[in-house]
């Protein structure tokens, strides 16, 4: 029964070293925030923007879908740029979206730069439809107005294509140019709230190499602390391991 006690006390120190190299304390208060993979290694990246989750991105999507509608039935077909530039407008603010979420992961700089790019693109996009209306002797609705109201609360609560495209075949083109409008109002507000929000990011945690060094610094902190737990450890062990050989020779235990 000694002996048994005395085996099992050694494996549960074992096992507690085991459980600490394998679990390494990171400390979660660092500025910039550094993201960690699984086994503990640091990561200079970012974490993953979806950006097919972001609400704006979804009504630049449906802007995009629309403007193709709009130019194909409202528009001349040749000889006519604005066609060409509407619909590029309406791309680009979607690409750029996509791609500026997605280079956000390495570099502020670049993701800053491309949303900009897409927040000037939906202007442009707004631009060519209020002068739509202007040109045809139209009306842009504006608020108190019942045909804004009920346009805007349902675009605020919608922001697929699939909610939009069964509304198109009864809407005429003021319809259709409005509810445009609206939408790159939204997407124009969204856009320049999030762009503000990167920018306090930067301000606050830098770029990709302040992250490196931090994530550099945070490393070689973490292999240090390790370290000096693990020798902290051994040295335990082998006062653990000299005192069980004195019970043991204490009991004649060979």
């Amino acid at each position: 029964m000694g002996n048994f006690r005395i085996i099992r006390r050694f494996r549960t120190i074992r096992t507690n070293r085991i459980n600490h190299i394998n679990n390494p304390t990171m400390d979660s208060n660092k500025r910039p925030t550094i993201n960690h993979y699984a086994d503990g290694t640091a990561s200079v990246l970012r974490k993953a923007v979806v950006y097919t989750e972001l609400r704006f991105y979804q009504r630049s999507d449906v802007l995009y879908q629309l403007t193709q509608v709009f130019c194909q039935r409202y528009l001349p077909r040749y000889g006519d740029r604005t066609v060409d530039q509407m619909v590029q407008a309406a791309r680009s603010t979607k690409q750029n979206i996509a791609e500026g979420s997605t280079d956000g992961q390495t570099s502020t700089e670049t993701e800053l730069k491309l949303l900009g790019i897409a927040r000037g693109s939906n202007q442009e996009l707004l631009e060519d439809y209020q002068d739509y209306l202007k040109r045809k002797g139209l009306s842009e609705w504006f608020r108190r107005n019942e045909r804004f109201d009920r346009l805007h609360q349902f675009c605020r609560n919608h922001s697929q294509w699939s909610d939009y495209q069964p509304l198109l075949a009864k809407m005429n083109d003021e319809e259709l140019a409005n509810m445009a409008i609206c939408l790159c109002h939204q997407v124009d507000r969204a856009l320049a709230k999030y762009i503000e929000l990167k920018d306090r990011e930067f301000t606050t945690e830098g770029g990709i190499r302040e992250r490196m060094t931090a994530a550099r610094l945070g490393q070689r902190e973490t292999q240090r602390q390790t370290i000096e737990r693990l020798t902290a450890e051994i040295d335990a062990l082998r006062q653990e391991n000299a005192r069980l050989k004195q019970i043991m020779a204490e009991n004649g235990i060979k």
